[in-house]
Formats: structure tokens, C-alpha cells, sequence
């Protein structure tokens, strides 16, 4: 018998865009996720002949070799993401569905896919992903009231929230486990009101955002501002929810925040809202980065490098 898999991005978007399909096509399948830089996920899967693999929201650009192995193995793939590709491999059990346009996000695909069917999740994705504009286009045939529109908006940035960090162990759930929790709730709005890990992640984003509101650039220009996040759980946490929010209140600038780690620095950019381009540029003129145009990271940053870091950042956004 054929295994199925669900591979996905441990972030906002990786889990409505698996909630959205598995709505619409349920099936029991071996989950295969992470943190949110943990991307290269198809290196550790093992699959044969007529197994059936749904990848969600990672780089095939990233995962190419992994890609390639699994077709030659015989199994199909459907591929839906929003980062930049690379080749695309040409195989009759290859499907994919990829946009990179800097106003989209995986969870807006499969919506485009579904027919707008269970487009709710999409939208709580897409606000997870800092997409406030499409989100809220996305919302406006659904006759929802403002404050349900806000509320979705919360959903997202929690869910989001808990995919950052250095490994499993920082995060408050496993994303696994969280999109098992999601997957019993149709409607997101029932999940806000009748789910504790809804109140859980609320509160302990309130504490990780006010001590990264403590936090002053380190260098600030007409179209960049460089931040430095000590090496603690807490950062490795906020840095994405926080480079959002710094993005949304200073939509003209750049934004590049960097977490001390042993020997160098996890780094998240955020171009400007205004322009939203470049990141991911940006980002893959240093190994272990990548990303998409409007938002993007570097794994591993050496301290070597910082230099060269800010020098890049600088001369990509000069205001």
C-alpha cells in the first residue's frame, strides 16, 4: 500500500495550507515538519514506488537533490510554495505549484487551488506571513466583521510565532503537534474561542515582545535599520514576529535582525512594505541563505562575516 506524507514548513503558512487541504481531501499521512528554518526536509525522508508526498511551503531550490531522489525512487510529489525555485525538474510525478510573487504566500496558492474553498486558513496564513494586504483581500468576501478579521490577524502571528527558533526545544509547541491540535477545527474562529494553545502562545508572545522592546538598532541609515537579539531562547523566538512588526511601523526601511549564536548570527531581513523586493537576493550571496523577495534569512552567519552583512544590507536598500 502507498504511504502518504505531508511535509510542511513549521510556520503559519506551512500549517493552514496542510489544514486547507487535508479539509478537503482528508487522509492519514506520516507528518514530516520543524522549526521554520528548517527547510531542507526531503533530506529526511525515505519514500518507494507509489507513495504520494504533499510538500508545503519549503524551497525546492533547497531541496532539489532530496526532490530528485524521491522521483527517481518512483514516488509523486505535489509541491506547493512561494520561495525562490531554482531549476525546475521536469518529471511526469512531479506537480508543482509555485508563485514567488512578493504578495503571495503558500497558503494563498493552495486557496487559488482549492477554488477559495476553506480560504479562512489562507487568510490567517497570509497575515502570519505579514501579508496584511492580501490577507485582508482575501477576507473581504467572507462577511466577517472587523473584529473577527483582528482576530484572524492574532492567529496567524501566534501561529507564526511558535515556528522560530534554533531547534524544537525553543519552541513552545512542536509544529506537528500544533497542526494536530488546528486540524479538529474547521473554522479558525472556533479554534480561537474553544482552544487553550490559542491563549497559551498569546501570552507568551506578550512576554517575549516586551523584552524585545528593549532592543535599540545597532545601526540605522535612510533605508535600513540593523538589529543585534542576544543569544537566548526568547530571542531565537521573537526576531520574526519582531522584524514584522518593525517592517509594518516603518514600511519605507529595511529591516535586518540578527540573533547572536556560538560563533556567528541566525539573520531574518525584511525588505521594506513600500517596495517589497530584494531579500532574498540579498540573503543567498551568503551560504545558508534564502527565502523570498519580501522576506528572507540566513541560517548561520559567521562573525566573520558580520561586516560584510551590513555593507550588503546597506548597499541593497539605500533608502
Amino acid at each position: 500500500m502507498a504511504t502518504y506524507y505531508d511535509i510542511f514548513n513549521g510556520d503559519a503558512d506551512g500549517i493552514c495550507a496542510l489544514q486547507q487541504l487535508r479539509l478537503e481531501e482528508p487522509r492519514a499521512s506520516v507528518l514530516v515538519t520543524g522549526t521554520k528554518r528548517d527547510v531542507r526536509l526531503l533530506d529526511g525522508v525515505t519514500a518507494a514506488a507509489g507513495d504520494e508526498l504533499t510538500v508545503l511551503d519549503i524551497s525546492l531550490k533547497s531541496n532539489a537533490a532530496g526532490v530528485q531522489r524521491l522521483l527517481e525512487a518512483g514516488a509523486r510529489l505535489r509541491y506547493f510554495d512561494h520561495h525562490a525555485a531554482g531549476e525546475m525538474p521536469r518529471h511526469v510525478n512531479l506537480s508543482a505549484f509555485i508563485d514567488t510573487a512578493p504578495d503571495t504566500c503558500t497558503s494563498l496558492i493552495v486557496d487559488r487551488y482549492l477554488g477559495g474553498r476553506r480560504r479562512l486558513w489562507a487568510v490567517v496564513a497570509a497575515f502570519g506571513d505579514n501579508l496584511s494586504g492580501p490577507a485582508r483581500r482575501a477576507a473581504a468576501g467572507l462577511d466577517l466583521e472587523e473584529g473577527e478579521v483582528e482576530r484572524l490577524r492574532e492567529l496567524g502571528e501566534y501561529i507564526n510565532y511558535n515556528a522560530y527558533g534554533e531547534t524544537v526545544d525553543d519552541l513552545h509547541y512542536h509544529p506537528a503537534d500544533l497542526f494536530e491540535t488546528v486540524s479538529h477545527y474547521s473554522d479558525p474562529l472556533d479554534f480561537i474561542s474553544g482552544e487553550p494553545v490559542y491563549e497559551v502562545l498569546r501570552a507568551a508572545l506578550a512576554d517575549d515582545t516586551e523584552r524585545a522592546a528593549t532592543v535599540t538598532p545597532q545601526a540605522v541609515s535612510g533605508g535600513t535599520a540593523l538589529y543585534v537579539l542576544p543569544d537566548a531562547a526568547w530571542s531565537r523566538r521573537i526576531h520574526g514576529f519582531f522584524a514584522n512588526q518593525l517592517a509594518r511601523q516603518h514600511p519605507q526601511r529595511a529591516h535586518a535582525l540578527l540573533v547572536c549564536q556560538e560563533g556567528g548570527y541566525t539573520v531574518s531581513v525584511r525588505a521594506p512594505i513600500a517596495s517589497p523586493g530584494g531579500a532574498d537576493t540579498l540573503c543567498m550571496k551568503f551560504d545558508t541563505g534564502g527565502g523570498r523577495q519580501a522576506a528572507a534569512g540566513i541560517n548561520r552567519l559567521p562573525e566573520a562575516d558580520f561586516s560584510r552583512f551590513a555593507a550588503e544590507f546597506s548597499k541593497a536598500y539605500p533608502g
